[in-house]
């Protein structure tokens, strides 16, 4: 027979177990909304919490996805990557942004992202403008995780050619392809919701000898439109857009953790990570809340 004192410390451990699982559970449900999609208020109304309460969440996994990825993804024997920008904007448009606001992390941002043309897992991203000092840092960073001599595609951005010269030098196969845009056919009223369309292209030779059958930025593109699929700071012509740039970069984070370790790729049939042989386990949503209690420097 137990002694009371002992019985009710068990009742208690029995009780704070129940309610660190049921906020545990709470969490998984608040990213798994996330990462469909959702934006932040609506994700605080379908999990019944507070919107302070989702952003705390989405501030403390965006910083433990953003070590996690740096801490993983490194050592890589990628052979060919595609880099493209994608372009979003915090708190206004940057013909909106106060005066007082400018250079602020408001206005126009650009997300570089760097994807594996063949295990389609997104090596590197960095969120800045469109300019060389953001060029540089993507391909350094990008630099530091491969360990060999790589195939790079990206787009015609006059950019890319300093950046990857400064990050790479010539030990690299490196081309551009250059596409050509006309304005898409229909009356002018639709116009503005129709995207330029690609009316031919180029290959330009920079640096080695890259395959000309692998000069491709088809994947990174795709991903482009999984990103903005699955952050709905990221939809066009909506109001859902980023209030902070910090938030905006760990939504990003947490949005590359799951694409990267998460989600199964439709055509691989496994992550992107079990492809790249990064990891051998699938890592559920649960493990990326969990990610929060490891201090990873």
């Amino acid at each position: 027979m137990l002694a009371k004192g002992k019985y009710n410390y068990l009742v208690l451990q029995v009780i704070l177990t129940n309610m660190n699982n049921s906020s545990l559970q709470k969490k998984v449900q608040i990213v798994n909304l996330l990462v469909e999609g959702m934006s932040m208020r609506a994700t605080a109304r379908v999990a019944d919490v507070s919107i302070n309460t989702v952003v705390k969440l989405l501030i403390d996994v965006g910083k433990a996805c953003q070590n996690f990825h740096n801490e993983t993804v490194h050592s890589l024997t990628t052979k060919r990557i595609q880099v493209d920008e994608i372009w979003s904007f915090v708190y206004a448009k940057e013909k909106n942004v106060p005066a007082e606001m400018r250079g602020i992390g408001t206005g126009d941002v650009w997300t570089w992202v760097g994807i594996d043309a063949d295990t389609k897992l997104v090596v590197s991203w960095y969120v800045g403008a469109r300019d060389i000092i953001s060029g540089d840092a993507i391909m350094q960073d990008i630099r530091s995780r491969v360990n060999h001599r790589i195939q790079l595609t990206t787009d015609g951005l006059h950019t890319y050619l300093e950046a990857v010269g400064n990050a790479f030098g010539n030990q690299i196969d490196f081309a551009q392809l250059r596409k050509v845009y006309g304005a898409p056919e229909g009356v002018n009223s639709e116009r503005r919701y129709s995207p330029a369309e690609c009316t031919g292209s180029y290959v330009k030779r920079i640096s080695g000898k890259p395959d000309p059958k692998h000069v491709s930025t088809s994947y990174v593109e795709r991903q482009n439109l999984t990103m903005r699929m699955h952050m709905r700071r990221f939809t066009r012509l909506t109001n859902a857009f980023s209030k902070k740039l910090e938030n905006h970069c760990y939504a990003i984070a947490i949005h590359y953790v799951y694409y990267n370790f998460v989600k199964i790729h439709s055509t691989l049939r496994v992550t992107p990570a079990m492809e790249a042989g990064i990891t051998k386990d699938l890592m559920s949503i649960e493990d990326m809340v969990r990610l929060t209690n490891k201090r990873i420097i």
